[in-house]
Parts: structure tokens; sequence; C-alpha cells
């Protein structure tokens, strides 16, 4: 019962990942996401696999761990492209360009 319940609190929680990564990406930009936030998240799973490691109980729950930093991963792609996109129009803002002439380049 602890593992079914255990599995049930990854996957709602791991149901937000994609739909943030999804949301980030239409956005072009990192502005208002914290990377600090998606770090400490990260390190929550590392612990959570570890901890499955540790206490010898690797079992199918361990799976869904890996599927929700695999979603987490994405997250970090997202944050790092939005990141360059940001770089990206704040000099073409510089030299007088459009964004869309900037990304041409």
């Amino acid at each position: 019962m602890a593992e079914i319940l255990e599995a049930a609190m990854l996957v709602c929680f791991g149901l937000s990942w994609p739909l943030n990564a999804f949301k980030n990406y239409k956005a072009a930009t990192a502005v208002g996401t914290s990377w600090q936030f998606i770090a400490l998240i990260t390190v929550g799973y590392v612990a959570g696999i570890a901890a499955k490691f540790a206490s010898g109980q690797t079992n199918w729950v361990l799976v869904v761990y890996f599927v929700n930093m695999v979603c987490l991963a994405a997250n970090w792609l997202v944050y790092f492209r939005n990141r360059r996109l940001d770089k990206a129009q704040a000099a073409a803002r510089e030299e007088g360009r459009s964004f869309e002439q900037a990304t041409v380049i």
C-alpha cells in the first residue's frame, strides 16, 4: 500500500512538469522562471532515488522517479533555451534590430 501511495504522490507531482515545460516553451522567456526552484526539485528527486537504493527498496516506484526526472530534465532544457532567447532579444534591442532579425543571423 505504501508503494501505491508513494507512486500516486509522484504521479500527481510529476504531471506538473510536462505542463510547466510546455508553458515555458510557449512563453519563450526565462523571466519568471526560478532555476533555484528547479534545482531544489531536482535535488529532491535525486534524494528520493538515493533513498530507494540506500534502503534496499528498489521496486517499481523507482521507475516513476526516473520518469519524473526525464520531465524535469525537459524543464531544464527549456529554461536554458529561454535564457538564450532572452539574451538574443536583449542584444537585438541594443543593436536596434527586431528579435526576428536577431534570431535569423
